[in-house]
């Protein structure tokens, strides 16, 4: 794991937080009325229901850093083991009660051991990951969009993005975001955001000679 972005002051972190909080809470107004299929629909994320995807959020923004390392420990240093572990805790015995433990972290600024940053991408493209594939749009504040573009661009914390995109020039046609230099690739931010992740559902709204580039380092898991 590569150039993370320096965690920001104490006022900026505030701010971020107030992001991720606003970005929890429309993600729990969406998901206010599946139905049990729904909640049962493959994400984004590789092997992951959407409502599995949710008690993940939920780990998250419920591990403080003592615990995660006691994780990390108990897992015997494997992550996605650990991963595991902390969804299960959290995934509850039906969807509404997975439902419910997301909205009591949503003003949550418990954390692991990463940037704030980090924590607002992983609401930002994990919430993507579970709405994209029922169907539900939302409009995220383009200011929102380019901080976290801009946090993906310099790093390959927690997911490889800055990796993923090196030797290519990314360009938003929404908003200011643009970083690079090589092949372009042009389109949403949100796309971007999604592609620097490796999700390859938003590859079809991005244009430009990098693109079958970008898609040839392959997607998350």
């Amino acid at each position: 794991m590569t150039d993370s972005a320096p965690e920001p002051t104490a006022h900026r972190r505030t701010d971020v937080w107030s992001l991720v909080h606003t970005e929890r809470a429309a993600l729990a107004a969406d998901l206010a009325d599946l139905t049990g299929e729904q909640w049962t629909t493959p994400s984004l994320c590789t092997g992951l229901t959407v409502r599995e995807v949710l008690a993940h959020i939920t780990s998250g923004a419920s591990l403080t850093p003592v615990r995660w390392m006691a994780g990390v420990i108990r897992c015997r240093f494997d992550f996605d083991k650990q991963v595991a572990m902390r969804l299960a805790e959290q995934l509850g015995a039906t969807p509404a009660e997975t439902l419910a433990g997301f909205r009591r972290v949503v003003t949550s600024t418990t954390k692991p051991p990463l940037p704030v940053m980090a924590m607002l991408g992983e609401t930002v493209v994990h919430g993507e990951d579970i709405r994209r594939p029922l169907g539900i749009r939302r409009d995220h504040p383009i200011e929102t969009l380019t901080r976290v573009a801009d946090h993906y661009r310099r790093s390959d914390l927690v997911v490889l993005a800055k990796g993923r995109i090196r030797d290519l020039r990314l360009v938003a046609t929404d908003g200011p975001f643009t970083t690079g230099s090589g092949a372009l690739v042009t389109g949403p931010t949100l796309a971007l955001i999604m592609a620097m992740t490796g999700r390859t559902g938003y590859w079809n709204e991005l244009e430009g000679d990098g693109v079958a580039t970008l898609r040839a380092r392959g997607e998350v898991t």
